[in-house]
């Protein structure tokens, strides 16, 4: 495939993927990506993600982070990762692939979980406030603000559980008191589309510009103590992430909220290493765990949806 032939070959996918490589990459009128983006929940990915909610009771896989029962079977705790099938996890995949909430919505979905949704770590607690871990309060968050939840306790939830360093970290009802790459990403993303859909708040845009500083003071790379590599995820891109931190989930962040920085070279270059001689990136990594259907394809292929990402990523620098 010939560098020319990328834009062509992403085109020629799903409509989650089509209306970003027109509206990122070609610059189409919103006319056109808009319309394409409107067949989300009508056709392909979306409309098949949509076909396994529940519609008495809003939920995917009957459970809220986990498949109902998933705990019942002593089995399922020796199993490599965890299910990407539930509640959560659904929700978040169609509002990241861009879908609109209107078919939610008049579903009344948002209201459902709120009745049915309980959370498997603390099954008392009501779904749109939140549990403990910050990952999923995250997703809970930005998944609320979509459908229209009431989620305004989550902002406070974050500022109460920041890390001196300015980042967040999952485990910190373990004991941990250092902030984490890949904790303080998914919450930077939420807040992100807390900060779009409220116009936010002085204290949290404090919060924010921390965290961002945290990761901008460690390259999006490496730790602060020894200056090495973090960890190996940082390099291996993967679709879909769910949960995992790279450099090039990190960048599109910063894509985002429009925030260049000189110390986002490295982790740019790291990107730019990863291009393949045709003009793609691989998928490099795959997270175990039972899933709906595949959305990409195997590890060592071309991915469209990485090469999307990246090709969006280092236009965005470059013209910067």
């Amino acid at each position: 495939m010939a560098p020319r032939d990328v834009v062509t070959w992403l085109l020629d996918t799903d409509p989650a993927l089509r209306w970003q490589v027109e509206r990122d990459l070609l610059d189409q009128p919103p006319a056109v990506w808009e319309a394409t983006r409107a067949r989300i929940p009508e056709e392909g990915f979306g409309a098949r993600l949509l076909a396994h909610q529940d519609q008495d009771t809003g939920l995917w896989a009957g459970g809220a982070f986990f498949p109902a029962g998933f705990f019942d079977d002593p089995a399922n705790l020796q199993l490599p990762g965890q299910p990407w099938t539930a509640t959560t996890w659904s929700l978040t995949t169609l509002r990241e692939w861009g879908m609109d909430a209107t078919p939610l919505r008049e579903r009344d979905t948002a209201a459902k979980l709120a009745e049915n949704a309980h959370w498997e770590h603390d099954p008392s607690l009501p779904y749109w406030g939140g549990e403990v871990d910050c990952c999923i309060n995250a997703m809970t968050l930005a998944n609320g603000l979509w459908l229209g939840a009431d989620v305004s306790s989550l902002p406070r939830w974050f500022l109460a559980h920041r890390m001196d360093e300015g980042g967040w970290n999952c485990e910190w009802e373990d004991g941990s008191v250092r902030a984490s790459f890949h904790s303080t990403l998914n919450v930077l993303r939420a807040l992100r589309v807390h900060e779009e859909a409220t116009g936010g708040t002085p204290v949290l845009r404090e919060a924010v510009r921390a965290a961002e500083e945290y990761l901008l003071e460690r390259r999006l790379m490496r730790r602060a103590s020894t200056g090495e590599i973090v960890g190996p995820w940082v390099e291996h891109f993967l679709y879909p992430p769910r949960h995992i931190y790279s450099a090039l989930r990190a960048l599109d962040h910063f894509r985002l909220v429009g925030r260049r920085d000189p110390r986002m070279e490295e982790a740019v270059q790291a990107v730019r290493d990863a291009q393949q001689e045709d003009g793609t990136w691989l998928q490099q990594h795959e997270l175990p765990g039972a899933i709906w259907f595949e959305v990409d394809v195997p590890v060592g292929e071309s991915s469209p949806w990485l090469t999307l990402q990246a090709l969006r990523v280092l236009r965005w620098w470059e013209d910067s």
